[in-house]
């Protein structure tokens, strides 16, 4: 069966092939799209990211590893980013994963990874990890992974461990219920925040070169600090839905705001807008409606009762 999805494609193709991949996110915590996009789009964006590849020095740490290049503010990079990150089917799925614990999402990452020849496996970690906090049942983060070049299990593809995201109280779980992410350019790679994975050890003589996008609730701080990767001047030139994704969008209540407004505004060109204005989800407006209305003693005149000052 073709999962293949376009923007072009009819609206319930879309819907349907976004229900069978979305029930395999939820089952084993991973999903692979076949033909997410077309091998031309990856090489096109491919192409324009060869110059930074070959500039970039190797990381440093032994989480990114020595052997791996890794450098990230893709949207600024290459105009073809943003048919990645607003693939309809995937942006379908993601927002279904993080419904329920977001007023909206953002990006969180976007980072082209290669692993040179002879690189090390990656230790095995859930990108969840980074914040502080869990709370049972609410995803925080939904990875997609796009391989440049074909991802074998003898060059590094990514490694995953399926079902691990219903055991997030295990660090450590055996190698051999692990499995690696074979695909080719086009494909698609997706898994949770909460899913056990490694970037593989690559034994072949050629690099291993993709991208990874990632999102996650617009409440978080994201790995990527979006306003520093793509400055005003570099997000007016995007798509509004695309530098909303960027960071340019708050999140009610009041989150992730610019002198008191929705960072949206540095969008606009000509003076900048001043003054304070609230961004508040409708059962907050309630609850002020109510606190000014007396209900909680104080009354619409400002007057407090029964409080002592």
């Amino acid at each position: 069966m073709n999962m293949a999805a376009t923007a072009s494609a009819a609206p319930q193709a879309a819907t349907s092939a976004a229900d069978i991949h979305l029930q395999q996110l939820l089952d084993e915590g991973y999903c692979i799209i076949p033909e997410a996009t077309s091998p031309r789009a990856v090489q096109s964006l491919s192409e324009d990211l060869a110059r930074p590849f070959a500039e970039t020095p190797c990381s440093q740490g032994p989480f990114y590893g020595s052997w791996t290049k890794r450098f990230h503010g893709l949207l600024g990079r290459s105009g073809h980013m943003d048919a990645f990150v607003r693939n309809p089917l995937i942006l379908s799925i993601v927002e279904q994963i993080l419904a329920p614990g977001y007023e909206c999402i953002q990006l969180n990452l976007t980072q082209a990874i290669e692993i040179l020849p002879g690189g090390k496996m990656q230790p095995p970690h859930r990108d969840q990890d980074m914040w502080p906090v869990r709370q049972p049942g609410l995803e925080y983060l939904v990875n997609v992974m796009w391989p440049f070049t074909p991802y074998s299990a003898d060059n590094g593809a990514t490694i995953v461990w399926p079902g691990s995201h219903k055991r997030q109280d295990e660090i450590v779980l055996d190698p051999q219920d692990a499995i690696a992410a074979e695909m080719a350019p086009g494909a698609a790679l997706l898994f949770l925040g909460s899913t056990l994975h490694a970037g593989g050890a690559n034994h072949t003589a050629h690099s291993r070169r993709g991208m990874i996008v990632s999102y996650s609730l617009g409440w978080l701080k994201p790995y990527e600090l979006p306003w520093l990767a793509y400055p005003p001047e570099l997000a007016r030139t995007f798509p509004r839905g695309l530098a909303e994704l960027a960071g340019y969008r708050s999140h009610r209540p009041n989150l992730g705001t610019y002198e008191g407004r929705c960072a949206s505004d540095l969008l606009e060109t000509g003076r900048r807008r001043k003054g304070a204005v609230d961004a508040l989800r409708p059962e907050h407006e309630a609850l002020i409606e109510r606190f000014y209305a007396g209900e909680f003693g104080l009354g619409a005149d400002g007057e407090a009762s029964g409080i002592r000052v």
